[in-house]
């Protein structure tokens, strides 16, 4: 089976690869090659080409719930007009957001975040950052309190 999306295509050994290096992206390539029943250079060919074209990201991410003293969320945030992408471009750059979405439903954009504190959060939300973004009629936050699998990038 292939998978194609937006012009880009995966396989089943692709898939494979991708689903162990999710589990343990420090796993050897030797032992991948030797559990798929392909050679090493086979696994770093595909690795390669699965990262080059943007498919696969292999990074380090923190759990903010191990941290203790990090506030994870989620803002839904509505906008006046309909330049969307402006709008993400902006937001993508606020310190501590590490994903941004353009959607359907009752928001127009979702963005998730991490920082250190309420307070911090408070700060991005109402003095300064999405205040300095125009065009933004509403924003609703949901603060992440538990999550078995959700990692993000350190700040």
């Amino acid at each position: 089976m292939t998978i194609k999306n937006n012009g880009a295509s995966i396989d089943d050994l692709d898939k494979k690869i991708i689903l162990a290096l999710q589990i343990d992206a420090r796993r050897p390539y030797k032992d991948l090659a030797k559990n798929f029943e392909v050679s090493e250079g086979t696994i770093k060919n595909r690795v390669t080409r699965l990262t080059g074209r943007g498919i696969l990201i292999l990074e380090a991410r923190v759990d903010p719930f191990a941290l203790g003293n990090q506030i994870a969320a989620i803002v839904g945030v509505n906008l006046k007009d309909r330049n969307h992408e402006d709008k993400i471009k902006e937001i993508e750059k606020i310190k501590g957001v590490t994903s941004v979405w353009n959607a359907t439903g009752r928001f127009d954009v979702f963005f998730e975040i991490m920082v250190d504190s309420l307070s911090a959060l408070n700060d991005v939300l109402f003095r300064k950052d999405l205040n300095e973004i125009g065009g933004i009629t509403y924003t609703e936050t949901f603060v992440l309190l538990h999550s078995s699998t959700k990692y993000f990038k350190l700040f």
